[in-house]
């Protein structure tokens, strides 16, 4: 087991999971996959649902369904080894099954925290400047903005995922958390840690900052321009636009912000366990119903759909 001078003698992880009584286990592997199955009906079900509605084929609801592709993938990084450790004994997990885990939490983590930002810009051109809109938020303007979300992602996932496994690993190997999360892996390091905390704080930071800024810019700009408007219609109706967005940003972003927001020690695994359950498995389920009660066109869209599906089955 051995190895050379600044190599990795740890061959293996193990994730200490949610719980470790076994009369819990069943009982959380039903919740889970329950959760799980709603998340993948409810996603799946908003991206045929928008594919095949024409009234949703807008830039809006385009970015709606990419939003639903990456709380699918974003689940199912997470979900199905949680599943498997409820009902296993070994609790391990490869250090190359560690490294790809990472790499895809922060691939759709950064892809979530920037395509929040553009949908934020989408509610700003379409409220403050609507009759440029449909200019402005092309088609292929927003598949380039998909396109470098992807690339963004994946580039901020190679350099947080490189910088936590390039350090020497000698063990301990135990994770108190139920999947490969970078402060936890970064405390089991053998060499100081210092420079890579830095690294991980400092692109935090970089993918953070500039997405919380262009929101609050944005619906700084939109309540502003609501405020103007003289009609309690149109301010009603402008309103409703963004309310299942800002649901959806209260969600992610107070959760994922809870979690960095440390309470005394003794209690700070258990609390972030419970919170990163919350934004991991949890809010992907939310999401689709969010959109679909608080959105009139999706709300509509579905009642076409269900009427639809009930007529040929009378045939």
């Amino acid at each position: 087991m051995a190895l050379g001078q600044n190599h990795t003698t740890v061959m293996r992880f193990i994730l200490l999971g949610l719980t470790d009584q076994e009369d819990q286990k069943q009982l959380l592997f039903a919740i889970f996959l329950l959760i799980y199955s709603v998340t993948l009906v409810g996603n799946l079900g908003m991206i045929d649902l928008i594919r095949t509605s024409s009234p949703l084929h807008t830039p809006m609801y385009f970015l709606l369904s990419v939003l639903s592709f990456l709380d699918i993938c974003n689940s199912s990084v997470f979900t199905p080894r949680l599943l498997t450790s409820f009902l296993t004994t070994d609790q391990s997990i490869s250090f190359a099954g560690c490294v790809v885990q990472m790499a895809l939490m922060s691939v759709h983590g950064t892809g979530e925290c920037l395509l929040l930002a553009i949908m934020a810009y989408d509610r700003f051109v379409a409220i403050c400047h609507p009759l440029l809109y449909h200019t402005i938020m092309s088609k292929c303007f927003c598949i380039q903005l998909v396109v470098v979300t992807y690339a963004v992602g994946m580039f901020i996932s190679a350099v947080q995922t490189g910088n936590a496994f390039s350090l020497p690993f000698c063990g301990p190997n135990i994770i108190d958390h139920y999947f490969c999360d970078i402060p936890p892996v970064l405390q089991l390091a053998c060499s100081d840690t210092t420079t890579a905390n830095i690294i991980l704080l400092f692109f935090s930071t970089l993918v953070t900052v500039p997405t919380v800024s262009v929101i609050l810019v944005s619906y700084a700009y939109i309540l502003v321009t609501i405020c103007r408007m003289r009609s309690l219609e149109a301010q009603r109706k402008a309103f409703s636009t963004c309310a299942s967005h800002l649901t959806a940003l209260s969600l992610f972003y107070g959760s994922v912000f809870l979690v960095y927001v440390q309470p005394n020690p003794e209690s700070a695994s258990a609390y972030n366990k419970i919170l990163s359950v919350f934004y991991t498995v949890v809010i992907p389920m939310l999401k689709p119903l969010v959109y679909t009660l608080r959105n009139k066109d999706v709300k509509a869209a579905v009642q076409v759909r269900v009427l639809n599906l009930s007529r040929k089955s009378s045939l």
